[in-house]
C-alpha cells in the first residue's frame, strides 16, 4: 500500500531542538511542511501572541501543543499548581490554534503508583470543562514503561483507553506514539478499541539497543518498528489527522536544519 500523504506530515519541535520558534516555522514553510507540533518552552521564548501571528503569516498550522499533565503530587497545593499550569497550557493551545494538548501524565511521588494513576484521572476530569470551553481536546499519551518512574504512570495504550472510556467525554482522547507502544502485544487491539478517540499520532523508530534512555529515538527506517502497519491501523481506526515526526536524538539535532527536514520528509514518505 502507498505511504501517508505529505500533507499529513507535521514536524514536532522536539526534532529540531536547536531551532527557535521562528526558525522552525520558517523552516517548515520553506520545506512545504504544513503542520507543526509546538512545545511550550519554545512558545514561551517567542511569546504566544507573536507565535500565533508568525504561524498565520507562514500558513503553518499547529497539530498539537506539548505538554500538559504531570498531575500526581503529595499535597493539595502542588496538585492545584499543576492544574493552574495546565489551564495556562490550554489557553496557549487555544491562542495558537492547537486543537490538541498532549498530556504526559507524570510520575509517582512516592511508592503508591495506584494513587498517582487516580490523581492523573482526577486531574484530567478537573480540566475537562475548561478545555472544552476553549475548544481544546486533551490527549492522554501513554509512555514506554521505562519512563514510569520519572515521566508517566500511564504506560500502555490499554491504560489510556481505560481512562478515556471512564471519563466518557469527546473532550479527551489518546495520542499514539509508536516509540512508546510498538512493543505491546495488544497494541493493534488497543488501537482498534481507541477508534475515533485517537487525536494524535507520532512517529520515530526504535534503535536496538537504544543509545540513550531519553535521547535515543531513531529516524524512521533505522530501527525495528513496523511503522506503516501501525499507521495503517491508526488510519483504519478512524484517525486522519497530522502525523508528527518526533525524534529526540542529538545526532539529528546537530544536523543542519534544512538537511534534517529533507531527511525526515524522505523517510516519512518511504516508511510511514
Amino acid at each position: 500500500m502507498s505511504g501517508a500523504p505529505l500533507e499529513r506530515l507535521s514536524l514536532n519541535q522536539a526534532t529540531t531542538q536547536h531551532w527557535d520558534m521562528r526558525q522552525t516555522i520558517e523552516g517548515c514553510a520553506r520545506a512545504g511542511i504544513g503542520w507543526l507540533g509546538v512545545w511550550r518552552d519554545k512558545l514561551a521564548a517567542m511569546g504566544v501572541a507573536q507565535t500565533a501571528r508568525h504561524l498565520r503569516t507562514a500558513d503553518v498550522r499547529v497539530s498539537s501543543l506539548c505538554r500538559g499533565g504531570f498531575f500526581p503530587a503529595a499535597t493539595d497545593a502542588a496538585r492545584a499548581a499543576a492544574l493552574d499550569d495546565n489551564r495556562r497550557a490550554i489557553d496557549e493551545a487555544a491562542e495558537i490554534g492547537a486543537p490538541v494538548l498532549v498530556l504526559v501524565s507524570g510520575p509517582p511521588f512516592d511508592r503508591d503508583i495506584d494513587l498517582a494513576r487516580r490523581q492523573v484521572e482526577e486531574g484530567i476530569c478537573a480540566l475537562l470543562d475548561y478545555a472544552s470551553e476553549q475548544g481544546v481536546t486533551l490527549a492522554v499519551e501513554p509512555l514506554h514503561p521505562m519512563f514510569a518512574g520519572d515521566r508517566s504512570v500511564v504506560v500502555t495504550l490499554a491504560q489510556a483507553n481505560d481512562i478515556v472510556e471512564r471519563i466518557g467525554s469527546p473532550g479527551v482522547g489518546v495520542a499514539v506514539d509508536v516509540y512508546h507502544v510498538w512493543w505491546d502485544p495488544d497494541v493493534y487491539q488497543q488501537i482498534a478499541r481507541a477508534g475515533r478517540r485517537i487525536v494524535g499520532f507520532h512517529v520515530s523508530d526504535w534503535l536496538a539497543p537504544p543509545p540513550d534512555h531519553l535521547l535515543g529515538r531513531g529516524v524512521m527506517g533505522d530501527g525495528l518498528i513496523e511503522l506503516r502497519r501501525l499507521r495503517e491501523a491508526v488510519d483504519a481506526a478512524g484517525y486522519a489527522g497530522p502525523i508528527e515526526v518526533e525524534i529526540f536524538n542529538r545526532d539529528v539535532w546537530d544536523m543542519p536544519g534544512e538537511e534534517a527536514l529533507r531527511l525526515l520528509k524522505d523517510r516519512y514518505l518511504a516508511w510511514c
